[in-house]
């Protein structure tokens, strides 16, 4: 009884750190800096959305983002990740109805990793720093400069954007080669046709500077105002990359116990605060919402940085930070997420494909981490529970009191800081007690993250096995 006694001290201890120390993580106050007055003339935008299989969820999207009340130039490039379902057609109908500029393109599979170049070989991007590869972006032994598959997908839709990137693999490609047309020899919607004197996306753009990139997904549904906000922030805050959480679907039982602590987690290990301080080492993003500086990317030579990042939007924030860019990451309720997952076991898939992946693959840090999450966690009411029975049960003695004052110290202090999350989703403040049993389910879900990786099984998604990994 002593053990544990201490052992729930220790626990409350790391609790109240957490709560008092940990850059306000729970806080949810991370929401768009407030700017006066807005830019002159508005930059250019050209969002690049990669889309797998997505047919049935467009409607619900691409209106939306294509009819948003932006005064400044916004084109729109979805590239089409080998989908099945007719994914391109829908885009393409979609765009025909809009006054924005679409194009669809074509994804095209990624090129073979290239020998790693000689430390004397100059960077094929003089202006830019030498970057090196961030750890999200690293692949495996003998596998060096291996593309993931949505960052593959994010660098053409960079380059049909004309932004340099290091796709330069493709380059020997046929001129227009990837590209989805409806028939006439241009893109979807009112681009690209030189006859009717429509400019590609990309062309005719302000100064490169002031210009934004918007990576979105296929499944993010954009409140009518959202884009107009976003960069305001980012041009009025001078902020390189300015990036908000989607809110998240909580229609079914399952979504309303795993997504509120999926947010919460997140949270708590990059928390917001310090991934929008200047200077912070903590770096982050949120991928279904990431508007990025022209420039910044540019610098960068595009995404090749982080080419093998199965965890894209952490990578990017790294990517960003890394040439000392200003950051800022966030919550809104603006940028919504319409992806359904109707059972845990959709939910499970979401939490597993890349739990491991964020550990390195570390078979040591997979276990500091569950350990971590029981001893965090599932102690502090298993000490409160055990503590109180024997108080209740037979005399008094002072382990008995510790382990129960302890324990219910460090489980009303978890509790507390799930408060906020709670009310971001509108679910009820009872739900915040049960944290320690939505912990006890993370754990096991990243423990068959491993599970999966080591069965060849790792990071499965939309139909598609990405073999890349970190070091």
């Amino acid at each position: 009884m002593l053990a544990l006694s201490v052992a729930a001290t220790v626990a409350a201890a790391v609790w109240t750190y957490l709560v008092v120390g940990h850059g306000g993580y729970w806080r949810t106050s991370q929401w768009l800096p407030r700017v006066t007055g807005e830019p002159a003339p508005w930059p250019d935008v050209v969002a690049v959305v990669p889309a797998r299989n997505e047919a049935a969820t467009l409607p619900a999207t691409l209106p939306a983002l294509l009819g948003q009340d932006y005064p400044g130039p916004l084109s729109v490039i979805l590239v089409d990740d080998g989908s099945t379902d007719g994914t391109a057609a829908v885009a393409a109908a979609l765009g025909r109805g809009s006054g924005r500029p679409l194009r669809v393109v074509a994804g095209t599979p990624a090129p073979e990793p290239l020998e790693t170049p000689e430390p004397s070989k100059a960077p094929e991007h003089p202006q830019a720093p030498e970057l090196s590869e961030t750890p999200d972006a690293a692949g495996p032994p003998g596998a060096a400069g291996r593309w993931a598959g949505k960052v593959w997908a994010m660098a053409q839709g960079l380059r049909a954007a004309g932004i340099p990137s290091a796709c330069e693999a493709a380059d020997d490609a046929e001129p227009g080669a990837g590209r989805a047309d409806t028939g006439r020899g241009y893109p979807a919607g009112n681009s690209a046709d030189p006859e009717r004197g429509y400019a590609d996306p990309g062309a005719g753009r302000t100064d490169p500077e002031r210009g934004y990139v918007l990576f979105t997904d296929a499944d993010i549904a954009w409140e009518a105002g959202a884009l107009r906000a976003l960069v305001a922030a980012a041009v009025g805050d001078d902020r390189d990359l300015v990036s908000q959480m989607a809110l998240l679907r909580t229609a079914t039982g399952w979504e309303r116990v795993v997504v509120p602590a999926f947010v919460y987690f997140f949270a708590q290990l990059y928390p917001f605060r310090r991934v929008n301080k200047p200077g912070s080492r903590t770096a982050a993003a949120a991928g279904g919402c990431m508007l990025v500086r022209r420039a910044a990317l540019e610098r960068s030579g595009g995404v090749a940085p982080i080419r093998g990042a199965l965890i894209d939007d952490v990578a990017m924030g790294r990517m960003i930070k890394g040439q000392r860019g200003r950051c800022w990451l966030g919550l809104s309720r603006q940028v919504v997420s319409v992806r359904p997952y109707p059972g845990l076991a959709s939910l499970w898939q979401m939490v597993a494909r890349s739990a491991y992946t964020q550990l390195n693959y570390s078979p040591l840090l997979l276990a500091g981490t569950v350990i971590g999450l029981l001893f965090s966690y599932v102690l502090p009411p298993a000490a409160a529970i055990t503590g109180l029975t024997l108080l209740a049960t037979g005399p008094a003695t002072t382990p008995a009191a510790l382990a129960a004052g302890a324990g219910l110290a460090g489980w009303a202090l978890m509790s507390l800081s799930f408060l906020p999350v709670l009310r971001l989703y509108r679910l009820s403040p009872l739900r915040a007690p049960g944290l320690p049993l939505i912990a006890l389910l993370y754990a096991a879900m990243t423990a068959d993250s491993a599970r999966r990786h080591y069965a060849g099984r790792g990071a499965e998604w939309r139909g598609r096995t990405n073999r890349t990994r970190l070091r």
